[in-house]
């Protein structure tokens, strides 16, 4: 029953009598009332009431009340009732109440009520505290949980305080634990009504981490609904409806104890059965009818959005283990449920729960399953994929409808762009049979959007590996493997008899996997088993005999991947298992796990950030300098490019007798292949630093590596500025005095720092508090070939391509005669540091259908981006992100599009026409960071800010060479004065010596 709007006003609180703080004392009849309210002694009350339900738990109930009578808060009592236990869990309840009268009481309701609402609500007519909490006999509350509830609750005057609930996993080695909804308790705040707080509303639906002021309660009516499941969803919505004050507190007040490792499932996670679904909808359809009933549209919208994120696509998750008739009656209900919901909430779910909630609504269940492999594996491709009209699209159904059509648009998520061997492909298992431990497997491999041709080159081999990654690997061909439309059939004899030997004690579980090989690239794929029924146990040798383990038994991961487990079934094998046990749990066998744990807890702490450093920094004491090891580094290892790059080919070209070792992040793709090559942060990676004669890179080595004497450190840097750098930045300026002198020492160790000229020396050079004597005005050696394009340029009179760059443009796939623009934009941060997803800030189809048949559009993302092209642009518009070397590029664009991008100071260098498309200049200026200059007065180019100026711009970019010429000139005097062409071999000669041959 809603609260009356005279008791929800502001001014009912204020003609409450005052409330007694934490030390006042409450007098009332005494101990023997929380048995017999009509008791005349007198006693003090509690402040806080903790109401502890329990069912059939005797063995935990002690704990549970324990951690109540513990709390540092005294004044407070248990009040336990039990659900007509069956198992002796009452007679627990009067023990402890026995014990400890005046704080413990026992109630048992006269039947079983089928939930935790009954026995809460009983607790609440029995409790006598001014404020009541709740407490499930499996769980415990924190130390102060109590006292910090209740001190909120007082300062703030709120009706319900809410904090912290923390789940550990109970059957967790390592101590796992995980956070419930932490974001909303990061700090401690009130509101004064749910409005101003939806996601708590939303999300956190418990009623165990939460205080409850007892006269709220009963002037509420509030109670938990009885006979349905999920009551705290209800019970969680009216309190919060009803509150005329909440806060939050970032304390951890509530255990959440957790058995991930449980044959029974609680029951709220009993999801397969079709009742379980039917009490969540139910209790769904009660709060959107409280909330229509108040007009509160824009928090239902908050919830059904969650419904359709977190609710729905729990159950979903679970559709392919279940039977048919299951699987009509959910639908059928959501449906109904979902009909009248708003299509624009789809907008803000991920791609793959809008595909779902669409195609269950649609009664699709060819394209669902498929797609709920994808929700159970994120970033796996389950579906073949279609392109229509230059988008594409998961599946070719549905397409007439506009709304379909949107939700069914997986253009943005880059499939038909990402290389097959970075796609995790849907492997559907269509055969399982076993003869006499020989498996016939057969299956068939999703081939998106037809990319695998019919005369592409195949091969494929089974590979079982146990799930302790340390054990061994078992490895058989694939005899047919062929492809089939939009998928890739194959056929495997896996001869487990003769061929597959696992130890038989420690590694029990081997998770199966298809390795396709596509024209000499390989992709890994997982068998899903789509419900296919999988046949009895096969027989199995291990290597420790049939004494130990004698089957392999097939079985379905969470993930829905078919997987085997060896087993004991014969008793000879299933005797031995027992004596494994037992013998773990020996006095020895707990010595060799503690062992085991110790060495694996110092492998992980041996790779560890400080151990790391601590063994760079020793093999810099122990191990001599390497002479003539050059170590070059390009965007902590992204890229063979920039500056290191030149002066390594100028060292090369030069015969000068070095050992170069490059540094790559992730794959070495694009490197040289007749030098050493270490990966950032590996161990060859450490001892290549430390024992390097010199170092050169364009960004920074890791802070916290100290650089020895004997080592010359060249810090080409990586680009002009016009955002203000070092300790110019304001996040540096806030930085304590051990963290400034951090960052210093760091910009100590350089030995050599180039510069393009005055505008350096004010801005970079004194930013980084960078000795004169160490700066080197050569110029940037990356740009000498830019001074030397320009030059040819000038000579002819026109852009110029030699054969190198011609050859780039053939293989970008550049029409011939066709100019060429480079987009080129900086990255955009958003307010908490983290790098913003790309995305186009003009509609990049419009622009290839205006510009396509004049220029070829090249985008060049910021290398902390990345951009996905739609189809329709095929040709017209072209990525080169993963160009290594953006040189080249500027060398083959006739005309830069840019923003802020640093590209602007070196682009300058060849006379070409700029455009700057500024379109968020204002938030971009009023950065907290700031700039060195206003680049709206500067900027060599025509600064426009929307679409429409873009493009009218382009239209006539031969004018913009030709009236902005002079601009460009003085720009790139002004940024880059030391750049003369000669800057790779100032420096070879600066610091390498005029050594080899020129």
């Amino acid at each position: 029953m809603p609260p009356s709007p005279a008791s929800r006003h502001p001014s009912a609180r204020a003609r409450r009598p005052p409330r007694a703080g934490p030390g006042a004392r409450r007098w009332a009849p005494c101990a023997t009332c929380i048995f017999d309210r009509d008791c005349k002694e007198t006693c003090v009350l509690p402040e806080v009431s903790v109401v502890v339900i329990v069912y059939n738990d005797a063995d935990r109930l002690p704990t549970a009340v324990e951690s109540v009578l513990s709390q540092s808060l005294r004044n407070v009592e248990v009040v336990i009732v039990d659900d007509c236990s069956t198992d002796g869990s009452y007679d627990v309840a009067r023990s402890l109440a026995s014990r400890d009268p005046q704080r413990v009481g026992a109630h048992q309701l006269p039947s079983n009520s089928g939930g935790c609402g009954g026995p809460r609500n009983h607790g609440i007519t029995k409790a006598r505290g001014r404020y009541v909490m709740f407490l499930d006999s499996d769980d415990v509350l924190e130390h102060d949980a109590c006292r910090n509830m209740l001190e909120a609750a007082d300062r703030t005057g709120a009706d319900l305080v809410s904090g912290l609930c923390v789940r550990v996993y109970t059957d967790s080695r390592n101590g796992k634990t995980s956070e419930w909804y932490p974001w909303l308790y990061d700090r401690t705040r009130t509101v004064d009504s749910i409005t101003e707080l939806p996601d708590l509303f939303v999300f956190d639906t418990l009623s165990t981490n939460k205080c409850y002021r007892r006269e709220f309660l009963l002037e509420n009516n509030l109670e938990f609904p009885v006979g349905i499941h999920y009551e705290d969803l209800l019970f969680s919505a009216q309190a919060y409806l009803a509150a005329g004050r909440i806060t939050l507190i970032p304390n951890w007040v509530y255990s959440w104890n957790v058995v991930e490792k449980t044959a029974n499932a609680s029951i709220s996670n009993r999801r397969s059965e079709i009742n379980n679904f039917v009490h969540r909808l139910e209790i769904h359809r009660r709060i959107d009818a409280l909330l229509d009933e108040r007009g509160l549209s824009a928090l239902r919208h908050h919830k059904h959005v969650k419904f359709l994120k977190h609710d729905l696509m729990l159950y979903m998750r679970d559709l392919p283990f279940l039977n048919e008739e299951y699987r009509d009656h959910f639908s059928e209900m959501v449906r109904e449920y979902l009909d009248g919901m708003p299509p624009e909430l789809y907008d803000l779910l991920l791609p793959i729960h809008r595909i779902c909630a669409l195609l269950l609504v649609r009664d699709d269940w060819a394209n669902l399953m498929p797609a709920i492999d994808t929700l159970l594996n994120r970033n796996k491709l389950s579906s073949p994929l279609v392109e229509r009209d230059g988008r594409v699209f998961w599946c070719s159904e549905h397409l007439d409808d506009p709304l379909a059509r949107s939700i069914l648009d997986v253009t943005d998520e880059g499939y038909h762009s990402k290389a097959l061997t970075k796609l995790f492909l849907r492997n559907t298992l269509t055969r399982y049979e076993h003869r006499d431990g020989v498996l016939l497997l057969g299956g068939r491999i999703v081939n998106p959007l037809g990319r695998i041709s019919p005369d592409a080159q195949l091969s494929a081999r089974i590979e079982l590996g146990a799930r302790r990654r340390s054990l061994q690997t078992f490895r058989f061909p694939v005899r047919q493997v062929r492809v089939d439309g939009d998928g890739i059939e194959w056929q495997a004899v896996v001869d487990l008899r003769r061929r597959f030997h696992p130890v038989g004690v420690v590694d029990n579980v081997w998770d199966i996997a298809v390795l396709l090989t596509v024209d000499g690239e390989e992709t890994r794929t997982r068998l899903s088993t789509g419900g296919m029924q999988l046949e009895d146990s096969l027989p199995v040798l291990p290597r420790l005999t049939r004494f130990t383990a004698d089957r392999l038994r097939p079985e379905v991961s969470v993930k829905g991947h078919l997987a085997f487990v060896v087993t004991a079934e014969r008793p000879a094998a299933r005797r031995t298992q027992e004596l494994v046990g037992k013998g773990i749990k020996t006095p020895a066998g707990r010595v060799a796990i503690s062992t085991i744990r110790a060495a694996r807890k110092a492998k992980r702490e041996l790779s560890s950030h400080e151990s790391k450093v601590r063994l760079y920094h020793e093999m810099t004491r122990r191990l001599p300098v390497r002479k003539g090891t050059v170590v070059f580094e390009s965007h902590m290892g992204k890229q063979y490019s920039d500056s290191p790059r030149a002066i390594y080919e100028e060292l090369r070209r030069r015969n000068v007798p070095i050992t170069p070792i490059w540094v790559y992040s992730q794959s070495t793709a694009g490197f040289p292949k007749d030098v050493e090559l270490v990966k950032r942060w590996s161990w060859q990676y450490l001892r290549a630093l430390a024992q390097a004669e010199y170092w050169v890179d364009n960004q920074g080595f890791p802070l916290d590596f100290g650089k020895r004497p004997e080592t010359t450190y060249v810090q080409t840097w990586h680009g002009t500025a016009l955002k203000r750098m070092g300790f110019d930045e304001p996040n540096q300026k806030l930085l304590d005095a051990a963290g400034r002198k951090k960052f210093q020492n760091a910009i100590d160790r350089f030995d050599h720092f180039l510069v393009r000229g005055d505008h350096d020396m004010r801005t970079l050079v004194r930013a980084f508090n960078v000795p004169a004597a160490k700066v080197l005005r050569s110029g940037y050696p990356r740009n000498d070939a830019l001074v030397h394009q320009a030059q040819e340029d000038e000579r002819f009179g026109a852009p110029q391509r030699d054969a190198q760059i011609q050859a780039l443009a053939e293989r970008l796939g550049v029409p011939e005669g066709r100019k060429v623009l480079l987009y080129a934009p900086t990255f955009r941060a958003a307010p908490d540091g983290e790098v913003k997803r790309f995305e186009f800030p003009f509609d990049v189809d419009r622009f290839a259908d205006r510009f396509g048949d004049r220029y070829t559009l090249l985008i060049r993302t910021h290398y902390l981006n990345n951009v996905v092209l739609p189809p329709s642009v095929r040709g017209r518009v072209i990525d080169v992100s993963d160009e290594h070397d953006v040189t080249p590029l500027y060398r083959l664009a006739d005309g830069l599009i840019t923003d802020y991008s640093s590209v602007m100071f070196d682009y300058s260098l060849l006379n070409r026409p700029m455009v700057f498309y500024a379109y968020d200049w204002h938030e971009y200026a009023e950065d907290l960071r700031g700039t060195y200059f206003d680049l709206r007065e500067q900027a060599p180019g025509p600064f426009v800010e929307s679409e429409g100026e873009l493009f009218d711009t382009l239209e006539d970019l031969a004018t913009v060479a030709t009236e902005w010429a002079g601009v460009r000139q003085r720009f790139a005097k002004e940024f880059g004065e030391c750049d003369t062409g000669s800057a790779a071999e100032q420096v070879v000669d600066a610091v390498f010596g005029q050594e080899g041959t020129r």
